[in-house]
């Protein structure tokens, strides 16, 4: 089976490159030093397993595995930590496993073989239990074949047509295949919805004014208006009111 290490230090990377050796069921595909790099090798690599660290830069392997578990098929995930965070315990209650650091050998060798026997499905329904399909913090696009992920707080809004949703952010704008339905309820602190095809970002947005074409809310750092429509006027006036 391919397994995909993931930590950003190297001393971690090296310890379970060593203990993976005798296994002759699994092999090393690659490493990662951080959870974007993960979901680019991922894409590439396909790889049946990760060991992942969960803190890291960037993005951390809590927010990665959410990445990940948007996927149709994803891979098997270790977590991999020094820490003993409150969170570890509901990992093991609900046989989404875990390594402490320093890794050792029988611990290794015994997650390996549960990962083998839990099905894609199990684990994302019981990662969905321990409350790790909270909010991310980026939103992943495909851009040119290749992955970007765009930080929140750099997010005016989303706008949805037909399948695709257009995400403004501040270096412009991409398409991504996500419901606007599951973004407005998995980031419903930070945005709220303006129309049935709009949600913006609360801390983006400089006002509202009434022309012509109806009424529009307006950003500090871009020209783009956006419209409000009279179903959500009342809430987006009242919202925007105590802002």
């Amino acid at each position: 089976m391919k397994i995909l290490i993931a930590d950003d230090e190297k001393p971690a990377r090296d310890r379970l490159q060593r203990l993976l050796v005798p296994l002759a069921d699994y092999e090393v595909v690659a490493e990662a030093t951080n959870g974007s790099e993960v979901l680019t090798l991922c894409e590439q690599l396909e790889p049946d397993i990760i060991l992942l660290d969960i803190r890291m830069p960037v993005m951390d392997g809590l927010e990665t595995a959410r990445h990940l578990y948007s996927h149709k098929n994803p891979p098997a995930i270790i977590f991999t930590t020094a820490f003993s965070d409150h969170a570890l315990e509901a990992f093991e209650t609900h046989a989404v496993d875990y390594l402490l650091k320093p890794v050792k050998m029988d611990r290794l060798r015994d997650s390996l073989a549960s990962c083998v026997r839990l099905n894609r499905a199990q684990t994302r329904d019981r990662l969905d239990e321990v409350g790790l399909q909270g909010s991310r913090n980026h939103i992943c696009a495909r851009v040119r074949g290749n992955l970007m992920l765009i930080p929140l707080e750099d997010i005016f809004y989303f706008h949805a047509e037909q399948k695709y949703v257009t995400v403004r952010h501040t270096g412009g704008e991409v398409l991504i295949e996500e419901p606007l339905k599951a973004l407005e309820q998995e980031f419903e602190e930070q945005f709220i919805r303006i129309h049935r095809n709009a949600l913006v970002r609360l801390d983006k947005v400089a006002g509202m004014k009434n022309n012509v074409e109806g009424h529009q809310v307006f950003f500090s750092q871009i020209d783009d208006r956006m419209e409000v429509s009279r179903r959500h006027l009342s809430s987006v006036r009242k919202i925007l009111k105590n802002l």
